[in-house]
C-alpha cells in the first residue's frame, strides 16, 4: 500500500484557502479544488449538491457571514483505502469544529454575538488531484443549544463542547503504519458485524464489552449527549435507542477507512428504521426514517475506546413531519 501524502496535502491546501477566502472567492476555491462531476452531501436542510455555485451560496458564504473571524480547530486528521470498493479509492477524513463570532442570524438561528463553535467531521473521495466527493456532516442543534435554544427535550445523555482523541495524536499529517491501520479496521469491522444488526443474543452490556474497552466514551450528536463507560452508554443511549426503534435495515456505508488507531465511516443513509417506540420528542410512529450518520473511532489495543458520532437528526425528524428549524 502506498501513501497518501498527495491526497492529505490536496485536502490541507484546500483547507487552507477554503478557511481564508473572503465571500468573493469561495466559488472560485470550490472550483479549483474539486472535480468537474464533484458530488457534495450535507445535512439537512443542504442535502446533496452537485452545483459548486449551489454549495458556496446556500452553505459556504451564509455560515461564513454568521460566524465571523471563522477558523478551524482540527482534532483528526487522516486518510485510507476504502474497504467498501475493496480499496480501490482513497479518502480523507477530517473532524473538529468550526469556530467564530456569532455575529449574524444563520438559518433562523439568532445571534450570539459570542464564541460558537459547529462540530463537524468531513470525509474527502480524492481522484486525480482533485476532491471528487465530500461527506460534509455537521452538528446544527449543537450550535442551536449553544445560542440558547433547545431543540430536542428527552437528553439522556450529557451536552458538552466535545474534546478531541484523549492521546492528542490523531493529526496524521504522516503516514501510519500499515500494520497498525489494520488492526483499527479490523475492530471497526468485528463491531459492525457483532452489533450492528442488533441480534447477538447476548445481554447488551455484554455485547457490547465485546467491541469496547469498559472505559468507552461515545460523543453524541445533540439531542443524545454524550456518555462514559459501557454501564452508562447501555442506559443512556444504546438500551434506549434500540427500544425505540424496530424494522432496521443492514448496515450501508459509500465509505469506510482507517489509518493508525481512527477509522471512521459514513452513509447516505446508513439504515433505516422506524421509530415504534417514540424516541426524544416523536411519539410512536410506524414511518421509516433514514439515518446518515458519520462514526469516528479510537482503536486502543484490540478494541474501540473513543468514538465521535454525527447523526442529521434534524432530517430524521422532518421524514417524521416535524421541520425543527421552521420552529425557530
Amino acid at each position: 500500500m502506498s501513501g497518501y501524502q498527495s491526497e492529505k496535502r490536496l485536502i490541507i491546501d484546500y483547507y487552507k484557502a477554503l478557511d481564508s477566502a473572503p465571500s468573493s472567492r469561495i466559488t472560485h476555491v470550490l472550483e479549483s479544488f474539486t472535480s468537474s462531476n464533484y458530488i457534495w452531501r450535507g445535512f439537512h436542510p443542504f442535502g446533496l449538491q452537485t452545483d459548486i455555485n449551489q454549495i458556496s451560496e446556500i452553505f459556504w458564504k451564509p455560515f461564513k457571514q454568521a460566524l465571523t473571524s471563522m477558523q478551524r480547530r482540527e482534532d483528526v486528521f487522516f486518510a485510507g483505502t476504502n474497504f467498501i470498493d475493496k480499496n480501490s479509492s482513497i479518502w480523507v477524513c477530517s473532524m473538529g469544529h468550526l469556530i467564530g463570532l456569532f455575529d449574524f442570524p444563520w438559518l433562523g438561528i439568532k445571534p450570539t454575538k459570542k464564541l460558537t463553535m459547529l462540530r463537524y467531521a468531513e470525509f474527502h473521495k480524492v481522484e486525480n488531484g482533485k476532491i471528487s466527493e465530500t461527506a460534509f456532516y455537521f452538528d446544527i442543534p449543537h450550535l442551536m443549544i449553544q445560542a440558547g435554544y433547545s431543540p430536542f427535550s428527552d437528553q439522556k445523555a450529557a451536552h458538552i463542547i466535545q474534546p478531541g482523541p484523549a492521546p492528542h495524536d490523531a493529526l496524521l499529517f504522516s503516514d501510519a503504519a500499515v500494520a497498525e491501520s489494520k488492526k483499527t479496521m479490523d475492530a471497526i469491522n468485528f463491531m459492525i458485524e457483532d452489533l450492528g444488526q442488533w441480534d447477538s443474543g447476548l445481554p447488551l452490556v455484554e455485547e457490547l464489552a465485546r467491541s469496547w474497552h469498559d472505559d468507552m466514551i461515545w460523543w453524541g450528536p445533540a439531542g443524545i449527549g454524550s456518555t462514559y463507560t459501557i454501564e452508562r452508554y447501555a442506559k443512556q443511549h444504546s438500551g434506549p435507542f434500540r427500544a425505540a426503534f424496530s424494522d432496521r435495515t443492514g448496515t450501508g456505508h459509500i465509505a469506510r477507512i482507517s489509518e493508525g488507531n481512527y477509522g471512521g465511516f459514513f452513509g447516505w443513509p446508513n439504515f433505516t428504521a422506524k421509530p415504534t417506540g417514540g424516541y426524544l420528542d416523536l411519539p410512536p410512529s410506524n414511518q421509516i426514517g433514514e439515518f446518515r450518520v458519520i462514526d469516528i473511532y479510537r482503536r486502543e489495543g484490540d478494541k474501540l475506546k473513543e468514538n465521535w458520532v454525527f447523526i442529521d437528526l434534524l432530517y430524521f425528524f422532518k421524514q417524521q413531519g416535524i421541520d425543527i428549524l421552521n420552529k425557530i
